[in-house]
């Protein structure tokens, strides 16, 4: 039903590449000939080009001074900036949100369907960390992030009153959304591209050596690689290869710890080829789902995983039957280093092909079927009250 009407897709903002902007190319095939509307565009055209030369509008934020460094900040402070995109002209939208996308505006007569990664992280799962991360060294900045925080709460809660039907990234979202929204949510979990993590354990042959460890990330603080670079300074024998970038890393580099490699941004072809020759992936986030982690197991790569989130619904813990990967219980260089020499002990080494049958169960066309049948749904939910009304 959907496919033949004219569909708006809201997202944040495009700066670099990672699993929301995954998603929103498989939104894009979901929803071919669709629109798309974000704060800011700054991705590389490269990585433009994976979203298949549809039509982006964004604001004229990109256009000021420095933008880049602070459009993220505009966006806590003036979340009403996603309001001013005009919708009107489109019979559905779709939110691909994690912070302020669900606040797009939509009229009575639209369908709004938001997928939500996560209510945002810095006002109400990890404010903690985002307070203590902006008022480090100027505590008198700390009431005034509190204001803001409280102030950007308001207008979500309203905002997500406007929403007509929420799918959670996982069941772990889907709890989050109630406990923060009062809403209800279907769980749909994201696409994970398996095949090109497998293609790459195919190309390096299951008997060659795996020699680091791994991690893929945004250098953003709550993905809290710092915990991972500490915890190789107590594993001297050990090294870390860290993929991607953000920033947060030029402090994580000033951190010095000489076993572990910022590789900066890869293009995906390295990428995959990196995490299948790791010894184990490490992924230290209290995360909403995870799209790294999945990928690591395509490539038959074990995970090491701090114990909380979406983590839990992707990979299989040393308790079960075919264990694809490890858990840490407390987000500290001392927990992460203990799971390591834990993992490196275990005389059961966990199956490559384990891991791999354990992410197929996330591929893209499942994702997008189920997108499909939802936006499908509430589509006929919304004919159905009009015709009612009638």
């Amino acid at each position: 039903m959907v496919r033949s009407m004219r569909v708006a897709l809201v997202h944040e903002w495009l700066d670099t590449w990672g699993g929301s902007e995954a998603v929103l190319a498989e939104l894009l095939r979901v929803f071919p000939g669709a629109d798309v509307y974000t704060l800011v565009d700054f991705l590389r055209p490269e990585d433009r080009a994976r979203l298949g030369g549809a039509r982006i509008a964004t604001l004229p934020l990109a256009g000021l001074p420095a933008a880049r460094r602070w459009f993220r900040y505009a966006a806590v402070l003036r979340p009403q900036l996603i309001e001013r995109f005009d919708l009107a002209s489109y019979d559905v939208v779709v939110s691909n949100s994690h912070a302020i996308a669900k606040g797009a505006r939509t009229g009575p007569g639209q369908v709004h369907v938001c997928y939500c990664h996560t209510p945002a992280r810095f006002a109400w799962t990890m404010t903690s960390t985002y307070v203590e991360h902006a008022a480090a060294d100027a505590a008198w900045r700390r009431p005034l992030v509190d204001y803001a925080l409280a102030r950007f709460r308001r207008w979500d809660r309203a905002a997500s009153s406007r929403v007509d039907r929420f799918i959670a990234n996982s069941r772990h979202i889907a709890t989050a959304i109630k406990r923060c929204y009062g809403r209800d949510a279907d769980v749909v979990h994201p696409p994970v591209d398996v095949d090109r993590f497998a293609a790459a354990a195919s190309a390096r042959g299951a008997e060659a050596p795996r020699a680091d460890y791994v991690t893929v990330s945004r250098l953003v603080p709550y993905k809290r690689i710092d915990v991972l670079v500490e915890a190789f300074r107590k594993l001297p024998e050990q090294r870390l290869i860290v993929i991607g970038d953000g920033p947060e890393r030029p402090r994580l580099e000033a951190l010095a710890v000489p076993n572990v490699e910022f590789a900066g941004q890869q293009d995906d072809r390295e990428t995959a080829i990196r995490v299948a020759s790791a010894r184990a992936f490490l992924f230290a986030a209290e995360e909403d789902f995870g799209i790294a982690p999945v990928e690591a197991q395509a490539a038959g790569t074990p995970v090491i995983a701090f114990g909380r989130g979406g983590v839990r619904e992707s990979i299989r813990g040393q308790d079960a039957h075919a264990p694809t990967g490890a858990f840490f219980d407390a987000q500290t260089p001392q927990a992460v280093a203990a799971a390591v020499r834990a993992f490196e002990a275990n005389a059961k080494p966990i199956s490559a092909a384990a891991c791999r049958e354990n992410a197929l169960r996330f591929a893209p066309a499942r994702f997008r079927d189920e997108i499909a049948r939802i936006v499908d749904d509430a589509c006929a939910a919304r004919a159905r009250a009009v015709a009612a009304a009638a």
